[in-house]
C-alpha cells in the first residue's frame, strides 16, 4: 500500500484547482529548471540543481539519465540515496490529481538501487536499499531491499538478489 496523503476536494476536478495547491511561480520555477536537469550532460550540474534548487535529497554518486522527469509540485518529497542510478525517461511523480482529491507522498529510494529506463514510480512509494526496478516497470507499491522487479503491474521477479558494491 502507497503511503499518501488524501486531501478531498470541492468543485470541479482536483486538477483545474492545482493552483490552490501550490503556487503558480513555484510550478514555473519547478518546470524551467526540471527542464534544465533533464537535458544536462553533466551529472554533478543535474544533482546541483535538484538538491540546491528543488530541495530533493540526493545522495552522493547517484545518477540521472537523460530526460529523467521528477514531480514539477513537490520535488522536494523525493529523497535518493547514495550510488543510484535513476534509467533514462524514468518520471518520479509525488502528487496525484484525481476527480475528488489530490494526493501526495514521500518518494524514497535507497542505496545502490537500479532503475530501468522509462519507468513510472508513485507518490509513497519507498525503494529498498540495493533493489532492481526492470525498465518499463509502474512501481506502484513498495520495493522490498534486495528484490528484483517489473512489469506492469509491477511484480517481483526474485527476491534476495545480491550484488556487490
Amino acid at each position: 500500500m502507497r503511503n499518501v496523503e488524501r486531501h478531498p476536494m470541492d468543485g470541479p476536478n482536483a486538477l483545474w484547482q492545482m493552483y490552490s495547491t501550490v503556487s503558480r511561480l513555484k510550478a514555473v520555477r519547478n518546470f524551467i529548471f526540471i527542464q534544465l536537469a533533464r537535458y544536462c550532460p553533466e551529472l554533478s550540474w543535474k544533482n546541483w540543481i535538484y538538491r540546491r534548487i528543488l530541495g530533493m535529497k540526493v545522495g552522493e554518486h547517484t545518477a540521472f539519465a537523460l530526460m529523467v522527469m521528477v514531480d514539477l509540485f513537490f520535488p522536494e518529497r523525493i529523497s535518493i540515496g547514495r550510488n543510484s542510478i535513476i534509467g533514462y525517461n524514468t518520471t518520479i511523480l509525488t502528487h496525484e490529481y484525481l476527480i475528488k482529491e489530490y494526493r501526495v507522498g514521500d518518494v524514497r529510494i535507497g542505496d545502490h538501487v537500479m532503475i530501468g529506463a522509462n519507468c513510472t514510480i508513485l507518490p509513497g512509494v519507498t525503494i529498498g536499499d540495493h533493489a532492481i526496478v526492470s525498465a518499463g516497470s509502474l512501481v506502484h507499491k513498495d520495493v522490498p531491499a534486495h528484490t528484483f522487479v517489473g512489469g506492469n503491474p509491477m511484480r517481483v521477479i526474485r527476491e534476495n538478489i545480491g550484488y556487490d558494491n
